[in-house]
């Protein structure tokens, strides 16, 4: 995976590592959206999950800024519009 993100275009490196940083169960759950501006933004199926996943927000950024050369300042967790499976 570490030679995929390297190969990755700039601004899709993040999006990529975003399954790394918060592991098999959360990435199931979630889905990395966009990275623009230092902000990582990630699909979740409600609030629930947004105040839950929110609380590890720094741990995630750490791991992630180990993977990617860009720089995330934060996570923000959007809650998804339509009610679905985010599992894949």
């Amino acid at each position: 995976m570490g030679g995929a993100l390297r190969r990755a275009p700039s601004g899709e490196r993040v999006v990529l590592a975003w399954p790394l940083a918060c592991g098999s169960a959360v990435a199931d759950r979630t889905r990395a959206l966009e990275f623009s501006g230092g902000v990582l933004s990630v699909e979740v199926s409600d609030q629930g999950w947004r105040r839950e996943l929110s609380r590890l927000a720094s741990q995630y950024v750490a791991a992630i800024n180990k993977y990617s050369r860009e720089r995330v300042e934060r996570i923000e967790f959007v809650v998804a519009k339509q009610p679905r499976s985010m599992a894949r």
